[in-house]
């Protein structure tokens, strides 16, 4: 196992020139629930660069200047229902977005459910999850991170992913492989863009089916559906979304505000009259645009270590 870590860090050195760096989540013939199967990972450009049949998951790590950098991080999951990523316009661009704030952004290729590919399918992503925070927990010094300023953006899916993690990260989902799973998988903070979070009424259905099925238990919807797993240790989250969304009701933020602030975590919510869904940085539109600035300000005042 120190030669995967090694590994690691000879890749990290080697292109730290060029501002970002690919980290492999997992040793190579240590993916756990992998199935060995011809599917292959599917790249697919459409005015947006879609990710789908994710096979090896990574972290793309994006580096601001180092005499910027305010050592914060962010994992970004890029949303796409559980079926594809949308890698630039949720990961990406996002990263390059926060190197200009001095932020490290840092985009997770998760594994996406598949009964081809994995056993236990529904638990996948959220073994990626674990394991992503806990590589950047663990590699923060050559990165120049605060290991207490490390938080999680996550989108649509994605965001359902992020808020799973965010209530789920002290759970043991895979067995241990190395140092690395001894690190906290808690996220410090958590920002949320127009996310799925219940698999009640109000969900995305093709989100729900996805991750559990077509006929989930009433355990696993409860299990996923993310308002009623808030505990007061949840990390302090930011949520945006707008009042049109009709892939994503607003509902989901409202649900997971609503449940935050009863078990006393700190929660901000701003919800957009306009925007529909999948947004991402929103530039062309003037008002939209700013749930990026309402973020730092409240990334600014998070009352961390």
């Amino acid at each position: 196992m120190k030669n995967y870590l090694s590994g690691i860090l000879i890749l990290f050195i080697s292109v730290v020139c060029a501002q970002d760096t690919i980290i492999p989540l997992w040793p190579k013939d240590k993916i756990p629930n992998r199935i060995e199967s011809n599917e292959k990972e599917e790249h697919k450009r459409n005015g947006i660069l879609r990710i789908s049949k994710v096979q090896e998951p990574t972290l793309e790590v994006f580096l601001p200047a180092k005499q910027n950098t305010t050592g914060e991080a962010m994992l970004i999951f890029p949303g796409g229902g559980y079926q594809i990523l949308a890698y630039d316009w949720e990961g990406t661009d996002i990263a390059k977005f926060l190197n200009g704030k001095g932020v490290t952004g840092i985009v997770v290729k998760y594994r996406l459910p598949s009964s081809i590919s994995q056993v236990d399918k529904h638990l996948v992503p959220l073994m990626d999850a674990q394991r992503a925070l806990r590589i950047v927990r663990n590699m923060a010094p050559e990165f120049h991170i605060d290991v207490t300023k490390i938080g999680i953006l996550g989108f649509s899916a994605g965001g359902h992913l992020a808020a799973t993690l965010g209530t789920h990260f002290n759970e043991e989902v895979y067995a241990p492989l190395d140092e690395i799973d001894e690190e906290s998988a808690r996220p410090d903070f958590m920002a949320l863009g127009y996310p799925v979070i219940s698999f009640g009424s109000k969900t995305h259905s093709g989100s729900k089916n996805n991750l559990l099925g077509e006929n989930p238990s009433t355990d696993l919807v409860t299990y996923f559906s993310n308002e009623k797993q808030v505990t007061p240790n949840t990390p302090p989250t930011f949520l945006f979304h707008a009042s049109d969304d009709e892939g994503v009701p607003v509902e989901n933020s409202l649900l997971f505000y609503r449940a935050l602030n009863d078990k006393g975590v700190s929660a901000t919510l701003h919800v957009y009259p306009k925007g529909g869904h999948g947004f991402s940085l929103a530039r062309k539109d003037k008002y939209l645009r700013g749930w990026t600035e309402r973020m730092f300000e409240w990334m600014e005042a998070l009352d961390l270590p």
